[in-house]
């Protein structure tokens, strides 16, 4: 055998155990994470606000369907109707998603900085284990309140991919629908949704 395949065979060898060791402790998610938010600096991903506000007219929009029942990190059961005549971020994500991680410091930042009685968000976690989800959010010191299903999610909040963002305005129309990951956590994004109160 050659030294060049040799090496080849070593730098494969030393490559392939690092992601072994990364899946086998968990520790991927994080680290794909991590490369995944800077990928969202880029903006390549963020949400088309220019296709939406050229919808001056909401009333355009498909009605939200309000039909839900959650429960909070502190076991509370919180009806989305509660909610009605607010605006709604409405984000669908898990521990083990990457791009949902790679969102969440962006989420949080744009969380405190919209935050209050006209703004409500639901950010429904898609675990199996929902006590995993309350654990995440509180080792990385988010502010803002997670969510599981009690009951069923109603048909048009289906996605084929997580996590995936609705918006919703304070009329109750469905806004906007953003599958994959975001960058929220900047001006335009947070313009936007006090403009839709």
């Amino acid at each position: 055998m050659n030294k060049k395949v040799k090496k080849n065979l070593i730098e494969f060898g030393v490559i392939g155990a690092v992601v072994l060791t990364l899946i086998f402790t968990g520790l991927h998610t994080e680290v794909f994470g991590f490369v995944q938010r800077g990928i969202l600096k880029t903006g390549i991903m963020d949400p088309n606000l220019e296709a939406q506000a050229s919808l001056t007219d909401h009333s355009k929009n498909p009605k939200a369907d309000f039909n839900m029942s959650l429960i909070n990190s502190k076991g509370e059961r919180v009806e989305m109707e509660e909610l009605r005549g607010k605006v709604i971020f409405f984000n669908m994500w898990a521990t083990w998603c990457p791009p949902c991680v790679a969102e969440m410091p962006g989420i949080n930042n744009m969380y405190n900085d919209v935050k209050g009685d006209d703004v409500a968000f639901i950010m429904l976690s898609l675990d199996n284990d929902f006590q995993k989800a309350i654990d995440f959010n509180k080792s990385k010191g988010y502010d803002f309140e997670v969510y599981k299903l009690d009951g069923n999610l109603p048909s048009m909040y289906y996605s084929q991919a997580i996590p995936t963002t609705y918006v919703i305005e304070a009329r109750g129309n469905l806004v906007l629908t953003h599958q994959g990951m975001g960058d929220y956590d900047s001006k335009k994004f947070k313009e936007y949704l006090i403009n839709l109160k």
